[in-house]
């Protein structure tokens, strides 16, 4: 399989999105419509495991369809070959390729997850993956569950939105800037960026629970992905050693707090994810081995969070049992139960 090359000089990420929106005000081309959109992600992508989150925290499930892309891709696609014949059962395409060429025929640029796809005409609709979550929280209100949580709290936007810009800089993104550089100096800076920007996790959560305060908002969902990821796949694979995710006490308790609640554990394939990055990356992995480890055993630990206070929801509620043909099977991630939820032994 050929994968492409990742390795750069000086790695910059391509921002450079299709930034249509789906908007409820009924104004241009893409109005919110319970049924007619299918988000398409891959349990593997960080990026696109914020949406499979978001919309399972708001109660989505009945007015966006879900398609998953399986966790290795060529150079040219995400492929559907989880499904039965190779398809996506709803689209009915092999490849996520297609959607884009439906619509921009040549289309020039990668082709990425998460994606919305437009079901009548099977044409991509936006890959911006920022965008897609807040529109989730704040354009299909009246399509989210009763007791939906308020991932964007309005007295919060203005310093959430100061934290999410770090937090994607310099961690989300900053895993990326060590895995894929291509040079000492460009690697030992990159290094420094993230670590730095690790420590200054590890201080704001000593005496809060959540990254904005007292409940979950979208800055908890954006850290989550990365944080899930770090020990099986950026500590070792991107080089991101100095500290592993576990000897991160603030940062360890925080992360196995969020597992722990519903929406966010129940949503995470841990080999999906090795999968993805040591067979996908083939330039900095070229034997293609997918390691064993780390011990996963450790995730339904007790985090001792509930002692810093608040609570996950808020005045809201958690949302219920994973929709049957959205579970992570229990090989893919051993704390999932029979009804989709993370089981925690004891509670």
């Amino acid at each position: 399989m050929a994968n492409g090359t990742y390795v750069e000089a000086s790695y910059e990420r391509d921002t450079a999105y299709i930034e249509d929106r789906i908007t409820s005000d009924g104004t241009g081309q893409w109005p919110v419509e319970a049924g007619r959109y299918r988000l398409i992600a891959a349990r593997a992508c960080p990026w696109a495991n914020r949406t499979i989150i978001v919309r399972r925290l708001l109660g989505l499930e009945g007015a966006i369809s879900m398609g998953l892309a399986g966790p290795t891709h060529d150079a040219d696609s995400w492929t559907f070959d989880l499904d039965p014949g190779g398809l996506d059962p709803v689209l009915r395409i092999p490849r996520l390729k297609d959607a884009y060429e439906r619509r921009f025929p040549g289309y020039p640029k990668g082709i990425t997850v998460p994606a919305i796809v437009d079901v009548p005409s099977g044409e991509v609709v936006t890959n911006n993956f920022p965008q897609i979550t807040i529109d989730f929280s704040e354009q299909w209100r009246d399509f989210q569950r009763e007791g939906a949580p308020d991932l964007l709290p309005a007295q919060l936007r203005e310093e959430m939105e100061r934290v999410n810009k770090r937090v994607y800089t310099e961690v989300n993104n900053g895993v990326y800037r060590c895995g894929f550089s291509g040079s000492q100096e460009a690697y030992d800076a990159a290094f420094d960026r993230l670590f730095t920007a690790l420590d200054w996790l590890e201080e704001r959560l000593a005496d809060r629970r959540y990254l904005m305060g007292d409940t979950i908002t979208e800055a908890d969902v954006r850290l989550f992905t990365t944080l899930a990821r770090f020990d099986p796949v950026y500590h070792g694979h991107f080089k991101c050693n100095r500290s592993k995710l576990d000897e991160l006490p603030n940062l360890w308790g925080y992360a196995r707090d969020l597992f722990q609640t519903p929406g966010f554990g129940d949503t995470i394939s841990f080999s999906q994810i090795k999968e993805h990055y040591y067979i996908v990356h083939s330039d900095i992995n070229p034997t293609g081995i997918v390691p064993d480890g780390p011990d996963l055993s450790n995730w339904v630990s007790p985090h001792g969070r509930e002692a810093l206070g608040g609570s996950p929801f808020g005045a809201g509620t958690a949302p219920g049992r994973v929709p049957e043909g959205e579970r992570v099977p229990v090989a893919e991630n051993p704390h999932i139960g029979a009804d989709g939820l993370v089981v925690v032994p004891g509670a």
